[in-house]
């Protein structure tokens, strides 16, 4: 079976660069699969859990915060606004970080603040309950 070239970047630096069988990107219309021949697309990235696939196992997972996925036939580049190896995260950081996100609604003032703490929230919530399914897997 022939593999996919995927690289994970941040804006700092890039995270990972491999050859994969597979890779489950948490796409804003749904997680989708990358295989070697994927047809050509741009994909916006949700937070979520990234899974990149050697033979039927997910070897390394990532928590991504946004960005971009793009993909042609030989290869998948995941451009994240964050990215974090999955197991490097405990549920209590994101708890704190849902935490601290309450706390940003709760003092904002202006709509623009507003919808900043509510977009920062959502994300922490997001992040957390796919914490709790992936790590449970």
């Amino acid at each position: 079976m022939a593999k996919v070239n995927f690289r994970l970047v941040m804006p700092e630096r890039e995270l990972l660069a491999t050859e994969a069988d597979m890779v489950v990107v948490p796409g804003s219309e749904g997680d989708f699969g990358v295989l070697h021949g994927h047809a050509p697309l741009i994909s916006t990235v949700r937070a979520g859990v990234l899974e990149v696939i050697q033979g039927t196992k997910a070897e390394q997972r990532f928590l991504v915060i946004g960005g971009f996925a793009e993909v042609t036939p030989e290869r998948c580049t995941v451009l994240a606004n964050e990215a974090m190896p999955f197991e490097s995260v405990t549920a209590e950081q994101l708890a704190e970080r849902e935490r601290t996100a309450e706390r940003h609604v709760a003092e904002a003032t202006s709509d623009h603040e507003k919808a900043a703490a509510h977009k920062e929230l959502a994300v922490a919530k997001d992040l957390r309950r796919a914490q709790a399914y992936y790590a449970s897997r």
